[in-house]
């Protein structure tokens, strides 16, 4: 059989009886587990990008030609500060001439979107609200997360959430006594329409979606479904991923593998501008080794810039690439991130029709054999 494999500036093509298939590498950082409390990283995500190891190849040469290391890797070379005119001009090729999404999350508002998820949602939607529908879950998660502090006491909003990620975690009737305490402890009459399900009632339906088997605080799930979504309108057929063969990846793998193995057909809307069908695009996934990859190498490179931005510009980190440099780069759907927004309206229109609910409990019990 003959594979010649073709390949054109914007994506990375292989023919396979003649059929184009993209093939997508991708990384990620900042990957914790179920811990979204992790002091030293705050943020986590991914980048995916439609490149070839012979292009990327090309691409490393022209940027840092007397790189003598035997991989490139972004931490290594934003630490000095005469690399980042290469790094920036390595990010605007990349981000310029290829297909590519990164995706990047504050852990601790995805923790407290996961709180309004499982220990308030629960008990709206047992009374036939859905706070999916248009966002309310994502404004009642952004405002607990900013005014939160201030309303409920900061040293108990922090004592909740980390009670909450254990109880997550642990599952134990000792680890839910303690999260109804913790919720009690708060000043939680300021904002009873989020913590009065705990709070107040201790509400069954809430504890019980928290002691779910299976369910946690990873969100490598979450980081997925993102890229996925960019993925599947890049690519203009078939595709398959690439990634490092790291520890923190293979999470990611076992999740794209349910999703290829997945062949019905469904579709559900999130966002105005995306949503995710089954059965995927995405024909294959394989893990690979990075050195021998300079196309991961990339995706390396572009997901510890989008980081190395956020810690900056929280004041967690500095030194790196300037953000005022960087995100210029990016189209608007290059990037996606979560982040609080206190915008509640723009909010609840770009999130109006969502079927995050619905979403939710199809791949719980579909793909990955839990029920809500």
């Amino acid at each position: 059989m003959d594979n010649a494999r073709k390949h054109d500036r914007n994506h990375t093509r292989f023919t396979m009886n003649d059929v184009p298939v993209t093939c997508f590498r991708i990384d990620e950082s900042g990957y914790t587990g179920f811990d979204l409390l992790n002091a030293d990283q705050r943020f986590q995500g991914a980048s995916a990008v439609a490149i070839d190891d012979g292009e990327a190849a090309r691409l490393i040469k022209a940027h840092f030609p007397r790189l003598q290391a035997p991989e490139l890797k972004y931490r290594a070379l934003s630490r000095r500060p005469s690399n980042h005119p290469r790094l920036l001009g390595l990010m605007k090729d990349l981000l310029s001439d290829f297909d590519s999404v990164t995706y990047v999350a504050d852990k601790r508002f995805m923790l407290t979107l996961m709180f309004v998820e499982y220990a308030v949602e629960p008990y709206y939607y047992e009374r036939g609200f859905d706070l999916y529908e248009n966002g309310q879950n994502y404004a009642m998660a952004s405002m607990l997360h900013m005014a939160g502090p201030a309303l409920l006491g900061k040293t108990e909003l922090a004592a909740l959430m980390d009670t909450f990620q254990q109880a997550m975690k642990d599952k134990s009737p000792k680890s839910l006594q303690q999260l109804v305490e913790a919720a009690r402890a708060t000043n939680w009459g300021k904002i009873p329409e989020v913590l009065g399900p705990l709070a107040q009632y201790a509400d069954r339906d809430c504890l019980s979606a928290i002691a779910t088997p299976g369910v946690s605080t990873d969100i490598a799930l979450v980081v997925l479904i993102s890229l996925i979504t960019r993925m599947e309108v890049m690519a203009e057929g078939a595709y398959r991923v690439e990634h490092d063969q790291s520890k923190n990846l293979s999470a990611y793998h076992d999740i794209l593998q349910r999703y290829i193995n997945h062949d019905k057909e469904v579709e559900f809307r999130a966002t105005e501008i995306t949503s995710l069908r089954f059965p995927l695009k995405l024909e294959a996934v394989k893990q690979v080794e990075s050195k021998s990859s300079p196309a991961v190498q990339l995706a390396d490179v572009m997901i510890g810039a989008a980081i190395e931005a956020g810690n900056t510009l929280t004041g967690l980190r500095s030194g790196g690439l300037g953000p005022e440099d960087l995100m210029p780069l990016y189209r608007e759907d290059q990037f996606i991130h979560m982040l609080p927004s206190i915008d509640f309206e723009e909010q609840r229109r770009f999130r109006s029709g969502s079927q995050n609910s619905q979403a939710i409990d199809y791949l719980a019990a579909n793909i990955f054999g839990k029920e809500r």
